[in-house]
């Protein structure tokens, strides 16, 4: 797959990745209760899961840049970079414990990413240079 495939499908790239990552904040919770459950001790949850946030947050950042560039409609740029900042602030925070969120933080802007993508999908993707103008 080339790089103008991926761009031309970057709002399905979101919608995956997005999904991808709040069925792993979801699940994250069942997971370390079944983990503590059958008597592992000492590290609280498996190194590489930690890393699955960053590389999620990897993932939709390029598919929100490329989105944001080939959307038609301005507002929509802005609520990507947006949702993605608080998407990224609120991973952050988790890693280093700087405020006290509910585990709750995380799922509006990965929802919104989501919602963002489907409607930029169905209503405001550009094919060409041409339709890319604010409507």
């Amino acid at each position: 797959m080339t790089l103008s495939q991926l761009t031309v499908k970057s709002d399905w790239i979101g919608m995956v990745v997005s999904g991808l990552c709040l069925v792993h904040c979801l699940a994250t919770p069942f997971i370390f209760l079944a983990y503590v459950n059958v008597g592992a001790h000492g590290e609280a949850h498996p190194f590489w899961w930690g890393l699955l946030d960053i590389v999620f947050l990897i993932f939709s950042f390029f598919a929100v840049y490329w989105s944001a560039r080939n959307t038609s409609k301005t507002w929509i740029k802005y609520a990507f970079g947006l949702l993605w900042l608080v998407l990224s602030l609120v991973i952050l925070n988790e890693k280093l414990g700087v405020l006290s969120l509910p585990e709750a933080a995380i799922y509006f802007p990965t929802i919104g990413l989501i919602g963002l993508h489907i409607y930029n999908r169905h209503y405001c993707n550009c094919e060409d240079e041409v339709c890319c103008t604010d409507n």
